[in-house]
């Protein structure tokens, strides 16, 4: 019988294993360049244009090239098969119609790869390579939503600080460089199973000249003249080569011209999920840049974009508007994302300014992305209060209220949050409760709920704490980076606090880089004409220098913090409790008018008390406890038997095991 037993078992666990590691199958692209015996095949959409050349550059700084006119097929599509061409043949297109300027040699919205000039136009050329990739064996994480702990990421920012020790800095091989100090080597440590990537789709990073005029447009915003972060999106399914081993910024200098990016990209995929991380893109699938060529633009604005009664592109924030409802538009979206999940093995998407999208649209992106894998990670920006109706789509989100109601209003430092022993006008207890629950009164389920104290928006999360505590303003000049970051006892036991309340509740929780050591966004001492040097920096998405890069000196700073952080990430991955309990599995008990209590399946007791001054005692249920984190630290091997009354000090939370 128990061999019976036995053989049913590893049965099972054949069939589980193989249903992990689902192979995957390739999508092809419906336009773009196509490898044919004996040349190459270009394809590309331009229903309005009355005439469309394939123009084949020979240098990369060409300007023009030999011009081959293409053949209009019934549908939109322009065809044109060139003979004998080789890999390396960089292309683009010249259009003709009511909608296109044929001054303008465009690059193909389809490229997947590209090769582009450090200018604010974002010139660019399409390169046709053989984008072929040993993956062996590689297939989706395909981990569970609620077991996802992740972090977020800026590839080139974890690894281009010299306190690295990484030879590639800030590339995708950087990233995944053993014996560094960051990149792959820190989440190994930290013990996360996720990495959230700022946008890696080749984007405009060079902004408008600082206060020149261009086109009629005046940059008076930007003195660094980069958009750093990646959120204005140029070509969709290419990787962004400024982050390949060969990457440069220097102005008009060229990136991308032999297509590296592509296979090192699938290099840092590929050891990420050998380390049992799934991989997250960030992307951007509302907006491009309202300034830079983007092939779209000059293709067809009516098809592609929002557009006002005179004609003019629609903007909100951070560009122009795409006009995603549109079916071809849709079509170029969902081609994009299904790439990247067959060519890149991509496990899923962050949608930045979700909320901008139609439920249609959102309901035709999950449904269509579940066909190629079930489990698929889909979460975004569902700002606007429609995180609920996400939610009902499938789709989890940020939520917002979690990082409210532990620090307090965004914006008035006045009005703080249950961290500083206090909370908002018509905010409770009850509250707390609920985001400990995974926030069930807007979440379908509690995968749907990605919790965080910080990510790359505003102030993070040791810099609110400053502020909102009065140790510094927003004017402060800071010194010393180093020193300034080194936390004080109340400090540290909010950031301890902030970070047990996050890694045990039920939703995903996500941790931005650094945040596991309270680090701090100063403006770092540069070029640019910034009046604001030295002050903590609320939106850095314009600086590629030291505001932004992993300083990994500064974790031994505040060690005590990391080793909590790694403790409590240990923790959650230990004792499903913090993942996949229910409402009926949890027994809440107030204790003060800040501090609560609860006991999960009867196996796990926690006790939070966000009062600043005041102890809270209370009785244990009955039985014997081990006491496994506290103020100080975790120890899942046990700090002390308890039983009987216990008490928590101030600013602080304690777990605890039961052991009979």
């Amino acid at each position: 019988m128990n061999n019976l037993i036995k053989i049913f078992y590893t049965i099972s666990l054949i069939i589980m294993i193989s249903s992990c590691m689902q192979p995957i199958t390739k999508l092809g692209l419906s336009y773009g360049a196509f490898l044919r015996p004996g040349g190459i095949e270009f394809k590309i959409y331009a229903p309005n244009s009355d005439k469309v050349k394939l123009v084949i550059f020979e240098k990369v700084d060409d300007e023009s090239g030999y011009e081959y006119p293409m053949e209009k097929l019934v549908n939109g599509d322009w065809r044109y098969f060139l003979k004998n061409a080789p890999l390396g043949t960089m292309y683009g297109y010249r259009l003709t119609g009511p909608w296109n300027d044929e001054n303008v040699i465009v690059a193909d919205p389809y490229s997947k790869a590209t090769v582009t000039q450090n200018n604010w136009r974002h010139v660019a050329k399409s390169l046709v390579i053989d984008a072929s990739f040993d993956w062996e064996g590689d297939t989706w994480t395909n981990i569970h939503p609620r077991d996802l702990i992740i972090y977020e990421s800026h590839v080139r920012d974890m690894t281009v600080h010299k306190s690295s020790n990484a030879t590639a800095k800030g590339s995708y091989l950087g990233f995944i460089e053993k014996d560094q100090n960051g990149g792959i080597e820190h989440l190994k440590s930290l013990g996360v199973n996720a990495v959230q990537f700022l946008p890696l789709w080749d984007f405009a990073n060079f902004e408008i000249p600082y206060k020149q005029d261009a086109d009629g447009m005046y940059n008076d915003w930007n003195p660094y003249e980069r958009n750093h972060w990646g959120y204005m999106p140029t070509f969709f399914m290419a990787p962004e080569s400024y982050y390949a081993t060969d990457g440069t910024n220097e102005p008009l200098a060229w990136n991308g011209t032999d297509g590296r990016a592509i296979s090192e990209m699938k290099s840092m995929v590929k050891s990420l999920h050998k380390e049992g991380m799934a991989v997250i893109l960030d992307v951007v699938v509302n907006h491009i840049s309202n300034y830079d060529w983007h092939p779209l633009k000059y293709i067809d604005k009516t098809v592609y974009f929002k557009l006002d009664k005179q004609g003019d592109f629609l903007s909100q924030c951070c560009g122009n508007l795409l006009a995603s409802d549109h079916q071809p538009v849709r079509d170029y979206i969902i081609e994009s994302l299904k790439y990247w999940m067959t060519d890149y093995h991509i496990d899923g998407f962050r949608f930045d300014q979700a909320h901008l999208l139609s439920a249609e649209t959102a309901t035709f992106i999950i449904d269509e992305l579940k066909k190629i894998n079930p489990n698929v990670i889909i979460y975004g920006e569902a700002w606007n209060k429609r995180e609920k109706e996400f939610s009902e789509l499938g789709w989890g989100s940020f939520n917002a209220r979690f990082r409210d109601v532990l620090r307090g209003d965004l914006h008035n430092y006045d009005e703080k949050g249950f961290l500083f022993g206090n909370f908002r006008d018509s905010e409770s207890l009850k509250n707390l409760q609920s985001l400990i629950l995974g926030t069930p009164n807007i979440y379908q389920s509690s995968a749907h709920a990605v919790n965080f104290l910080e990510v790359h928006d505003d102030y993070c999360f040791n810099d609110y704490l400053r502020l909102s505590s009065g140790r510094n303003s927003k004017d402060d000049i800071i010194q010393d980076p180093m020193k300034h970051i080194k936390l004080d006892d109340d400090l540290l036991r909010k950031n301890k606090l902030g970070a047990l309340i996050l890694l045990t509740s039920q939703g995903i929780p996500i941790i931005h880089q650094g945040q596991d050591w309270a680090h701090s966004q100063i403006i770092a001492e540069t070029d640019a004409h910034d009046p604001n040097v030295g002050k903590m920096d609320r939106n850095p998405y314009n600086k590629d220098n030291e505001t932004n890069w992993v300083n990994w000196l500064e974790k031994e700073q505040n060690k005590e913090l990391a080793d909590y952080y790694s403790g409590l990430i240990d923790l959650r991955r230990t004792h499903t409790e913090f993942r996949h309990a229910t409402k009926k599995d949890f027994k809440f008990q107030g204790l003060a008018d800040h501090a609560l209590g609860y006991v999960i399946r009867d196996r796990i007791a926690i006790y939070i008390n966000g009062e600043n001054s005041t102890a809270v005692e209370t009785d244990l249920p009955e039985g014997k406890w081990q006491l496994i984190v506290n103020n100080e630290k975790v120890n899942l091997n046990g700090i002390r038997q308890v039983s009987g009354k216990i008490s928590i000090p101030p600013t602080s939370g304690i777990v605890l095991q039961r052991i009979n």
